[in-house]
């Protein structure tokens, strides 16, 4: 069961990242600097998003990866 909360939350950052612009490890960025609401909230549901492939991770930074949307 998907909550609504956090299906937000994934099109939330989803959005943020790709009008960021960020789609590759070089042009990953921080949730902060992406402007995601409440950047450190949710931290286990980001991890998902990683473990899931839809993010990337590079140290602090993130990137989608476009082929899991």
């Amino acid at each position: 069961m998907v909550i609504p909360a956090l299906l937000l939350r994934k099109r939330h950052i989803i959005g943020k990242l790709l009008k960021a612009g960020a789609v590759s490890e070089e042009s990953a960025v921080t949730f902060k600097e992406a402007g995601i609401i409440n950047p450190n909230g949710f931290h286990r549901f980001t991890l998902c998003l990683v473990e899931q492939g839809i993010l990337r991770q590079c140290g602090e930074k993130y990137y989608l990866d476009t082929t899991k949307l």
